[in-house]
Formats: structure tokens, C-alpha cells, sequence
């Protein structure tokens, strides 16, 4: 889990007195799990388990599902098909942002960032690429846009 008064996806953001250096960091350095003291970015000792992927999968899966049904009644667009195509690009996706993150937890912000704005455009391209959905273009970037910013902000607020 996170730890203690700690975000969704783990960490939290610190600045503070290095006692390896002795002086005062005015570096951000992201702590994941247990904290060491010193400026630098720390993570979980290994892995992240799949417990905690699967929960966040099943979290992100039903925020978007919420989003994807409000979109498709407000729209009048077909549910099932859109709703099919949010989870099939949610269990891609969610597994390579993982993936990522733990290939590059040095930089965890950066490719937080990076990650997030693939992940819009790749469940953009899904969305629209699936005639079923009936959506063009515009449509399907928005709908991708509103899931992920959903699911990214309340994500920071999770217990996971």
C-alpha cells in the first residue's frame, strides 16, 4: 500500500534536511513505501504487486466506466461497445504505465507525465478506431481526455 498519509500510485512528494549531505535539499524526491533519509528519489524494495495492479486496474476500470456511461447516455452514444473498448485499452494500458514506472522510478514524475499523455492518445485512437463506438475523432479524444484526468485525479486520493 501507500505509505502512511501517503497518494494513490504510491508515493508523495517530500522535500526536507539531508543527513547524509548535511544541508538542506531544495530538491522534490518522491518516496514510495519507506523513506531513507537524503535528497534522491527511493521506491518500493521490489516490484510492484500484482494485488495492488489488480485493485488499481479494477478502481481505474470503474471510474472510467461511470465516465464512459455519463458520456454515452449525455451523447446518445452506443454504451456496450464504448464501455467494451475502455476496458480492453484500460488492461493495456495500466499494465505498461506499471511496467514503466517501475523501469523508471527515478524519473516517476516525468514519466507519470510522459506515460499519462500515451496513454491518452493510444485510448483515443482505440476509442475512434472501433467503428462500433461511433465516434469520431474530436468525440473519442474527448471521452479519453475526461476518463483519464477522472481517473488520475481521484487516483491521488486513493488508499492504494
Amino acid at each position: 500500500g501507500s505509505p502512511p498519509g501517503g497518494f494513490g500510485g504510491g508515493s508523495a512528494i517530500q522535500c526536507g534536511r539531508s543527513s547524509t549531505h548535511g544541508y538542506y535539499c531544495h530538491r522534490l524526491y518522491l518516496c514510495a513505501g519507506r523513506c531513507r533519509s537524503g535528497c534522491g528519489i527511493d521506491r518500493f524494495p521490489g516490484a510492484a504487486l500484482q494485488k495492488e495492479l489488480i485493485v488499481t486496474l479494477l478502481i481505474t476500470i470503474l471510474l472510467e466506466g461511470v465516465v464512459v456511461s455519463g458520456y454515452s447516455i449525455w451523447r446518445k452514444k452506443p454504451l456496450g461497445p464504448i464501455l467494451f473498448t475502455s476496458i480492453l485499452a484500460n488492461l493495456m494500458t495500466q499494465s505498461i504505465l506499471w511496467v514503466v514506472l517501475n523501469i523508471f522510478f527515478q524519473y516517476y514524475v516525468v514519466t507519470l507525465i510522459i506515460a499519462e499523455i500515451f496513454i491518452w492518445i493510444l485510448e483515443s485512437l482505440l476509442l475512434y478506431s472501433f467503428r462500433a463506438n461511433q465516434l469520431c475523432w474530436q468525440e473519442a479524444a474527448l471521452l479519453s481526455l475526461i476518463m483519464n484526468v477522472t481517473s488520475f485525479e481521484l487516483g491521488w486520493f486513493l488508499p492504494v
